[in-house]
């Protein structure tokens, strides 16, 4: 079997959350067909500069349904190039054009698109009120509705996102794959430390508009309260900080080039997100390093985990302030065996090939 992997872009750097969804779905479909059966057609590559004609061309096609960086002649060459793999798998839904283009052109091999997001309520949290949102929203809402209507399998990420599909577009997904991980934290031993009187707590995010709220409202309603060290980890969080003077007092680390040292320090992963779509990645990178997590629902969506072993689920100031200050009086240990265990079990890349398996040969 030959697949031609469809992705967003190659990264330079660090992969950010939705990348770092799209490496573990190529790392698994490797795994099941060979490498070297894969092609990869990268829609953006971080590594060319972009001119301003680049811009230009992405704001002018999104009226067409052209998610940012599809261009008429773009999708033409991805169809051409399709007649010779078996599989065309669409690794973002926002590229649903692709799988309608594939289908007029009577592609005879099998679309298979990824839903990272039902991607027009994340859009919408994401942009604010920037500029030209709704032609953008309804260029989104559209390729989800490609995706839907004229791929010969989906996959979301979990029952919430599979009801939202069903919702809107009439259909549901063909199968379920939470967020998972390659496992980056085999160890011989873990640590045997507990936690401190004065928890060390981290908040692991970048600069996006439901982290940013999250955090803030956090450092606002919850840290006057607790006695905790408090770090926040992500990629251009420091502008953040510069634009809310509730963080000033706040160590921000932006753009750090390995996020272990932090895991390893932190006490409890402190996760206040009230707004969202997906999974949210951060979650599985606490359970994969063996964290104690406190978190909200919206953080704890998708993942089948038993919220008090793993550290708590706080959806007001009250309940974050009880739960940590609990930690504060009941020191227990760094390393959860727990969260470890149910990412080994249930979110790692080895957890999930069997469910890539099924959607492959069925």
């Amino acid at each position: 079997m030959t697949i031609l992997f469809i992705r967003y872009k190659k990264s330079k750097n660090i992969l950010e959350g939705g990348e770092q969804g799209s490496q573990k779905n190529y790392n698994v479909l490797s795994q099941l067909v060979g490498e070297d059966n894969i092609t990869t057609y990268y829609i953006h590559d971080e590594n060319r500069k972009k001119s301003v004609w680049d811009y230009a061309k992405g704001v002018l096609y999104f009226p067409f349904n052209y998610y940012f960086g599809l261009t008429p002649k773009r999708v033409k060459e991805i169809v051409e190039l399709a007649q010779s793999y078996d599989v065309v798998f669409i690794d973002r839904s926002v590229f649903g054009i692709v799988a309608k283009k594939l289908k007029e052109a009577n592609y005879k091999g099998r679309i298979i698109s990824f839903f990272h997001n039902v991607e027009e309520p994340y859009f919408e949290a994401k942009l604010g009120n920037k500029p030209g949102k709704a032609v953008l929203l309804r260029c989104i809402d559209q390729n989800d509705r490609y995706a839907c209507q004229y791929s010969d399998k989906t996959i979301a990420l979990n029952p919430r996102d599979d009801g939202e599909l069903y919702q809107r577009y009439g259909r549901r997904a063909d199968v379920l794959i939470p967020v998972a991980f390659k496992d980056k934290y085999q160890r011989e031993a873990y640590t045997s430390s507990m936690t401190g009187e004065q928890p060390l707590c981290l908040f692991l995010g970048a600069y996006f508009p439901p982290n940013n709220e999250g955090i803030v409202w956090f450092v606002k309603n919850v840290l006057p309260y607790v006695n905790i060290k408090m770090k926040v980890v992500g990629k251009g969080m420091a502008r953040l900080k510069e634009e809310e003077p509730a963080l000033k007092d706040i160590e921000v680390i932006s753009d750090a080039p390995d996020l272990l040292p932090y895991f390893e320090e932190a006490d409890i992963m402190i996760l206040p997100i009230f707004k969202g779509s997906g999974m949210k990645v951060k979650t599985c990178e606490s359970l994969m390093y063996g964290k104690n997590i406190i978190a909200t629902d919206e953080a704890f969506v998708g993942y089948d985990v038993d919220y008090d072993k793993v550290g708590g689920k706080c959806n007001t100031a009250e309940e974050f302030i009880a739960r940590i200050q609990d930690f504060e009086r009941n020191p227990r240990p760094r390393f959860n065996a727990y969260s470890r265990q149910m990412y080994l079990e249930k979110y790692s890349e080895e957890a999930v090939v069997e469910k890539f398996r099924r959607v492959l040969e069925e």
